[in-house]
């Protein structure tokens, strides 16, 4: 990659950022969270990444204090990512508790749940009707010719 292709992709990133920041903060407006509600930590990260991640402190903490939501974050080696991040789940964990609604790891979860449940003893026995009949058919197309 040429060193002017770098910087035109560093600058893409960093315009696709602050839009992306500034989307949070109209999120974060509509919600009522205001940064002085927020209380922020940065902690000693760990995990994959080498000793860089050790030693840096780029996790984030955000507790918001009206609520007493808390957030920890450590998805990305860097800080301003990270701070990006947990400001973006507060808003989710929010959303989810105003409107009641699932989150869509929640959705995965019991659909999960719903996959292992033992099926009722009628839906058993259709989905066994259903299987007997598909045999009947493959054996049909078995059957040897009498001339």
């Amino acid at each position: 990659m040429s060193p002017s292709t770098a910087g035109v992709l560093e600058n893409d990133t960093q315009l696709m950022l602050k839009e992306k920041q500034a989307a949070l903060a109209f999120r974060m407006k509509n919600l009522g969270i205001q940064e002085t509600d927020l209380m922020e930590k940065f902690i000693l990260g760990s995990g994959s990444g080498g000793q860089k991640v050790n030693k840096t402190s780029s996790c984030v903490y955000l507790r918001h204090e009206p609520t007493g939501l808390e957030v920890k974050c450590h998805k990305e080696r860097s800080r301003e990512l990270n701070r990006y991040y947990a400001r973006l789940r507060l808003c989710e964990l929010l959303e989810k508790e105003n409107a009641h609604i699932k989150t869509e790891k929640e959705k995965l979860i019991e659909k999960k749940r719903r996959q292992k449940r033992r099926r009722s003893r009628k839906a058993k026995e259709k989905m066994l009707a259903a299987k007997r009949e598909r045999a009947q058919l493959k054996m049909l197309r078995h059957l040897p010719e009498q001339a």
